[in-house]
């Protein structure tokens, strides 16, 4: 959120979230939500350390794509630069169509031609397009209609896979992963909302701007990372192994 002025100079991309810019650092536009994009970074080099000899490379390809949107939401909140803007929203446009793939070719051999990977390559030029060769609210639009529809198809996929399930570990995980997605959206959508109120008329009352776009970074990736894993549970039975959930440190899940 403006008014200041940085380094960057002023911000070129089609939206300013609710952190007053460069209150903190000169170089830094966004210091809360450049430093809590590091949870999409993290979680994307983890999954692969941990998953590297356990999950097909289209789980790779996912876990690598993670950690791309994190690095470029890092770009992004620090300049306010429209280019780093697509580094941040290109690649999670990528991963969505990458969990596409995965959730609807779920069985043991693929079972569609060759025609559906195309499709997806060619939603994703279209949506690279329309994301980037447009400007302001319409740009703001055009992503969220191309990101939401696949992220909510994919969702309701998780779904079914969490129904059909009856292993606890892996229903447990979905239960912490769509309880921390949803607050997330809530966060995200309470930034936008009520920016107002929470940068301007809570300051003025002493009490700081909760960072809500910040603490969406944290919630996605974490809720994100637990629903990655319900798949991979399901990957690894559907290829006739036993998969075990385990924890890291008991705070960071993965498949066995």
């Amino acid at each position: 959120m403006a008014p200041s002025e940085g380094f960057w100079g002023p911000p070129t991309s089609t939206v300013d979230w609710c952190e007053t810019n460069y209150e903190h650092l000169h170089h830094v536009a966004e210091l809360f939500n450049s430093v809590s994009s590091l949870a999409m970074v993290l979680g994307g080099v983890l999954a692969i350390a941990l998953h590297h000899r356990v999950l097909e490379r289209r789980f790779m390809a996912a876990f690598a794509m993670l950690a791309v949107v994190g690095i470029g939401s890092i770009g992004f909140h620090a300049t306010l630069l429209f280019q780093l803007q697509m580094l941040d929203e290109l690649p999670m446009l990528y991963l969505a169509l990458i969990m596409v793939y995965i959730l609807v070719e779920n069985r043991p051999q693929r079972r569609l031609g060759a025609w559906f990977p195309l499709a997806l390559a060619a939603y994703a030029v279209l949506s690279t397009y329309l994301a980037s060769g447009t400007r302001g609210p319409l740009q703001f639009f055009l992503f969220q209609v191309s990101f939401a529809s696949l992220e909510f198809f994919a969702l309701a996929r998780v779904y079914l896979l969490h129904r059909r399930s009856q292993d606890v570990a892996a229903r447990r995980l979905f239960q912490l992963g769509v309880s921390a997605y949803a607050l997330a959206i809530v966060l995200w959508l309470s930034d936008i909302q009520l920016c107002p109120t929470l940068n301007e008329a809570l300051p003025a009352r002493g009490i700081p701007n909760p960072q809500f776009h910040a603490w969406w970074h944290v919630l996605v990736s974490s809720g994100f990372y637990a629903l990655l894993m319900v798949i991979a549970h399901d990957r690894l039975k559907t290829l006739g192994h036993t998969p075990r959930v385990r924890w890291a440190a008991r705070v960071l899940p993965f498949v066995r």
